[in-house]
């Protein structure tokens, strides 16, 4: 049986937890590794497509998207987008894995039915009658349960080959990044902010993973 009481602190516990989401980051994990060079400003870049299978090419709309925030990026930093025909100095791979994972987290169980506190007199002789009421100890502590849910796992994989500086026609990479966020939203959602987390402070500090979180109303990366 629901008690009022707890039944209160139930619409209590949701409008804060409601509140809570509503005020809380965007948080990503982002995992840096590179070998920049230093004589790269200003060069120009193409995009290459991720490797795929045949029977399950990426999606060319999808890719077309995503492959645009990483260009508004990647010209931030100085770099240009190669003309139709010309020859790139780097080349640009972007991938991306999304699918439901599970997870489970332990909550207590209580036992806080109403108990029955028999009829009685007080000193003066005065009865009073049985009642149920919760118990003066407290609900009971019976253990803990597991409770399963799902979580979107949304990671962008971000690579970026230099033709210049190693064997003839054999590209090396330069830059290597992946971004994650595990939540509620789907990646055309996420893949935004995954792209601006995977170039926060390039090209950063190598073998580095951290935390890149966003204002959820302004978009804005949080800085502490």
């Amino acid at each position: 049986m629901i008690t009022f009481s707890r039944l209160r602190f139930a619409l209590a516990a949701l409008a804060t937890g409601l509140l809570t989401a509503c005020a809380s980051p965007i948080v990503t994990q982002v995992s840096n590794f590179n070998q920049w060079p230093s004589d790269a400003t200003g060069s120009s870049f193409t995009f290459i497509h991720p490797p795929s299978s045949r029977t399950q090419p990426p999606p060319e709309l999808e890719l077309a998207t995503y492959q645009a925030y990483a260009q508004q990026e990647l010209e931030k930093l100085g770099l240009r987008k190669a003309a139709p025909g010309q020859t790139a100095r780097l080349l640009v791979e972007l991938g991306w894995v999304t699918q439901p994972q599970e997870r489970s987290y332990r909550e207590p169980v209580y036992d806080d039915r109403l108990v029955f506190y028999p009829p009685y007199r007080n000193a003066a002789g005065q009865l009073f009658p049985g009642y149920w009421a919760p118990s003066r100890f407290g609900p009971i502590y019976l253990g803990d349960r597991i409770v399963p849910y799902t979580v979107q796992f949304n990671q962008i994989n971000l690579r970026i080959l230099d033709t210049r500086g190693g064997p003839a026609g054999q590209p090396r990479a330069v830059f290597e990044s992946h971004a994650v966020y595990e939540g509620q939203a789907a990646l055309p959602t996420m893949a935004p902010y995954l792209v601006r987390a995977v170039f926060d402070g390039f090209p950063g500090q190598n073998g580095q993973v951290r935390r890149v979180n966003f204002d959820r109303e302004t978009g804005a990366v949080i800085r502490k």
